[in-house]
């Protein structure tokens, strides 16, 4: 999507902050022993609340209203009977519409203390969001993106899943520009203009270099097996920089 005036802009923030609140409240509700389908089912009803439709399950029929991934899940888990644990890493991803349109958001969350090593990912997954949102801009090129995460990402010793990329999105949950690399790539000239719409979503790993799908034919893993942590905005491109639009408010 493309942004060309005020009201759209207004439009995708409402359900912005409707996507970001409700990830929100989900994680400040997580508590042990809770399962996975107890958490969504909160966030299946705040965003009814809000008026706004699960994304992944009315786009694509997932069998959820988020998704939830727990420690070895790297994304799209699918919300269950399992049970979460007092230093579990759990992942809450959050898309919905509403009026048209489309917003996404996500993050790893720890349930209590971790050991150290995982807090440092943690605390560097969202770091490495915020250098990829950095380069969001009218003009900039996509793949400066990827390569500032890269930059960051080989510097602290971390990989990044690589075939897990950030996406176009405002009028449907996937859509032009597809495939935005989160990790350096040669080749790709395509350039942002003004009031594009995109999600910045890097997967930083402690050693895992892809995404294999389990035979539930939804829930991604690492491979090889190591942590893995996603941090995700939806934001627009700007002549002045990056506008975040999926902020709690």
């Amino acid at each position: 999507m493309t942004i060309t005036q005020q009201d759209e802009l207004d439009g995708l923030k409402d359900i912005g902050r409707i996507v970001a609140n409700t990830m929100a409240a989900m994680a400040k509700a997580m508590e042990p022993g809770m399962s996975t389908r107890d958490l969504d089912e909160i966030g299946d009803r705040l965003l009814e609340q809000e008026g706004a439709v699960s994304a992944p399950r009315a786009s694509y029929g997932f069998p959820g209203a988020t998704c939830i991934s727990v420690n070895e899940e790297i994304a799209h888990g699918i919300p269950g009977d399992r049970r979460i644990a007092a230093g579990d890493l759990v992942n809450i991803d959050v898309s919905a519409s509403k009026n048209g349109y489309f917003a996404d958001t996500g993050a790893t969350f720890r349930l209590g203390s971790v050991p150290p090593e995982l807090d440092r990912l943690c605390r560097d997954g969202k770091r490495a969001m915020q250098i990829g949102i950095a380069q969001v801009g009218h003009g900039k090129p996509l793949a400066g993106i990827g390569a500032a995460i890269g930059k960051f990402a080989a510097a602290r010793g971390y990989t990044l899943i690589r075939n897990l990329a950030s996406h176009g999105v405002g009028r449907a949950l996937h859509e032009f520009p597809d495939e935005i690399a989160t990790w350096p790539v040669r080749g790709d000239k395509r350039r942002m203009h003004n009031g594009l719409v995109l999600t910045v979503e890097p997967f930083l790993s402690m050693g895992g270099n892809w995404a294999t799908e389990a035979e539930d034919g939804w829930t991604l893993y690492s491979t090889p097996a190591a942590p893995v942590v996603q941090y995700e905005h939806t934001v627009v491109a700007t002549k002045h920089g990056p506008i975040i639009v999926t902020l709690p408010g």
